[in-house]
């Protein structure tokens, strides 16, 4: 993973671009985006679960609803109340 960090800051490069290092970027309390994500392990109105290189994300909420899905990036809609975080990295 250091290789990736000089890399990234001699070229100036965010590391997720050349890493599979989740980013998320939140919007409010009703939109999240995952860049980097591996699936989708769970999908309910109420909970997803995202896989990624890191763990897994985990969203409570209401009227949840994937978006905008690419083979990297995924958006999760709804009311959001929730975001839960599990660390498969020691």
């Amino acid at each position: 993973m250091r290789d990736y960090s000089k890399v990234s800051k001699f070229l100036e490069i965010p590391r997720e671009v050349i890493s599979n290092v989740p980013k998320i970027t939140i919007t409010g309390f009703d939109e999240i985006l995952i860049e980097n994500f591996k699936g989708i392990l769970e999908y309910e109105d109420f909970f997803t679960r995202i896989s990624t290189e890191l763990g897994n994300i985990n969203i409570n909420g209401f009227n949840l609803k994937l978006n905008q899905m690419t083979d990297n990036d995924i958006i999760v809609s709804g009311k959001i109340e929730n975001i839960d975080f599990e660390n498969s990295k020691n």
